[in-house]
């Protein structure tokens, strides 16, 4: 079974005929980073919103924080899109939060039986276990959104033992076509609402899936300084907001047993 997982084809012409016209989907067998590629298709003019760029295999693939992030050829949902945004750029970082909510949303409609958890800003958990992560980064009038999900990596393959995949958690949908579709058609409603109403209707969904609310927390700043602390929220602009009323925008959460 996990041979055959691992040779599932992503089917180019299937993703771009059943998410036209918001979508417009490219496929690609290798490449060193949809996100880059992504990024010199808007400098050379030549992208347009709501182009997605799908690929088996990235050799130069970058998470959060421009950490590593390589997964064996097919075994890993990968890809970047790209959306232009109307709302003032102070908001845009809500944008990653409403990503991890679309991805968190969209897998648990494919398998209710998930525990699907979101550690804040966008990493996506199945039993306090990594199943993705992404980053989003502004260019010129929009975003680009790069997602890694984890789907048929077996347990010698992960890349640290605090992740895992979709096949270890015997979750329900596994073809990755099926799953990209369902992660966009989720983000694009909720961006469409975002776009018009701002982060509002969103926020208490998102406190709701947040496993770094309410619990003992350690963050770390850029700079790599650390302190301990207690989350009890999330601000309009997606800040965690701690409980002595500071808020943070930009940090790594350690979760603390």
């Amino acid at each position: 079974m996990g041979n055959e997982l691992h040779s599932a084809a992503l089917r180019e012409s299937e993703l771009h005929a059943e998410l036209s016209p918001y979508w417009r989907v490219s496929v690609v067998d290798v490449t060193g980073s949809t996100q880059v590629d992504l990024a010199e298709s808007i400098h050379a003019h030549t992208a347009v919103d709501g182009d997605v760029l799908v690929a088996n295999f990235q050799s130069a693939g970058k998470g959060r924080l421009d950490r590593e992030f390589i997964a064996a050829p097919s075994t890993a949902l990968l890809f970047s899109f790209y959306k232009r945004v109307v709302r003032p750029r102070a908001e845009w970082n809500f944008i990653a939060l409403l990503t991890a909510l679309s991805i968190t949303e969209a897998l648990a409609d494919l398998d209710s039986r998930v525990n699907l958890r979101i550690k804040w800003p966008n990493d996506i958990l199945i039993n306090e276990k990594k199943i993705a992560g992404l980053l989003c980064q502004a260019d010129k009038d929009g975003v680009i959104v790069g997602v890694g999900l984890n789907v048929s990596m077996q347990e010698n393959e992960l890349p640290v033992a605090t992740a895992t995949s979709l096949y270890l958690e015997s979750f329900l949908e596994l073809d990755r076509n099926d799953i990209l579709k369902r992660i966009l058609k989720s983000f694009e409603e909720n961006f469409q609402i975002w776009n018009n109403k701002g982060s509002a209707p969103f926020i208490s969904k998102f406190e709701d899936l947040c496993s770094s609310l309410n619990r003992d927390i350690q963050i770390i700043g850029p700079s790599g300084e650390s302190r301990a602390a207690i989350a009890t929220g999330i601000s309009i602009l997606g800040e965690l907001i701690l409980s002595d009323g500071k808020h943070v925008n930009s940090a790594d959460v350690l979760h603390l047993r």
